[in-house]
């Protein structure tokens, strides 16, 4: 059995109980077609960091939850194995080359794969351009233009939108990842899920629990639509399903009570990384794939 390989005995009740009602008979039609294994692969918001019970595996530092997506897809499927390789950090370079964290080395996650893999997840491209950074340095210039749009401003300064830039420039390696998922694992039905909803799609936004600059709101919400969008053709380009999770989470951002929230804000109010998927925002995304599987 290869490493990383577990059997799933199930989920908690309460989240299969939530997929139930976020898809009534979630997994029953895909159910049959999961033959082989169920391979996850991917960053922080595939790893499901700090949702109960993380760290799950090793190594410890890439805060894998047992509840993040894959995890609660495969047990809804009832897999017989289950691998989830996803690391909290991951771009498209640790597909092929160790990654270092806390507490030792994640091995290049395509190593997960083999020939006779049915499934297999993929959240990557975040890492790529940068999503950490950019929400510290936009957070930093919030302090000295709340009303104002200084993390705009100070990402397109010489009329180009280096945000923009980096998303074009992720677009040819996550095209070879998927290309590298086919070659390694050339029977199993790939599906590259986007990126949830952060941001309100109206409005200031609710500095300072996500502190953003209120004209800076709106841009850097058409920032993480444009990631998905490339997401979207990358897939479509090179024999993926994309898994549409933001469509899913409107009205589900960072800005939202707690019990409504999929994603986190600075200071969580459950247990989840700032600005990532809560365990409730991992069952909406387990959901979306378990839809997808079908077709």
């Amino acid at each position: 059995m290869p490493k990383g390989f577990r059997r799933l005995a199930g989920t908690t009740l309460t989240g299969v109980a939530l997929l139930a009602l976020l898809l009534p008979g979630s997994g029953s039609e895909a159910a049959g077609s999961v033959s082989g294994s169920f391979v996850a692969l991917g960053d922080s918001y595939a790893s499901g960091n700090l949702i109960p019970s993380s760290p799950s595996g090793r190594p410890a530092g890439c805060l894998r939850s047992s509840h993040d997506y894959g995890a609660d897809a495969a047990a809804a499927l009832k897999v017989f194995r289950y691998v989830d390789a996803t690391c909290s950090g991951a771009s498209t370079k640790s597909m092929t080359a160790p990654e270092k964290v806390a507490g030792g080395t994640n091995a290049p996650q395509f190593s997960f794969l083999a020939a006779d893999d049915s499934v297999v997840t993929l959240t990557i491209g975040g890492d790529d351009i940068g999503f950490g950074g950019i929400l510290e340095t936009c957070a930093t210039l919030s302090l000295i233009d709340l009303f104002g749009d200084p993390c705009e401003r100070h990402y397109v300064a010489g009329g180009t939108d280096r945000l923009v830039a980096a998303i074009n420039a992720a677009t040819p390696k996550v095209a070879a990842v998927l290309r590298g998922i086919h070659a390694r694992a050339p029977h199993a039905r790939v599906l590259l899920v986007g990126y949830p909803d952060i941001l309100p799609t109206t409005g200031d936004g609710c500095w300072p629990e996500v502190p953003l600059a209120f004209g800076d709101v709106p841009y850097l919400r058409g920032i993480e639509i444009d990631l998905n969008q490339m997401l979207a053709r990358a897939a479509a380009a090179n024999g993926a399903t994309f898994v549409d999770t933001y469509q899913a989470t409107i009205g589900h951002d960072a800005c939202q009570r707690p019990g409504v929230k999929d994603v986190e804000g600075l200071i969580p109010t459950s247990l989840a990384a700032p600005f990532h998927p809560n365990e409730r925002g991992e069952q909406v995304m387990a959901a979306r794939v378990l839809a997808a599987l079908p077709g």
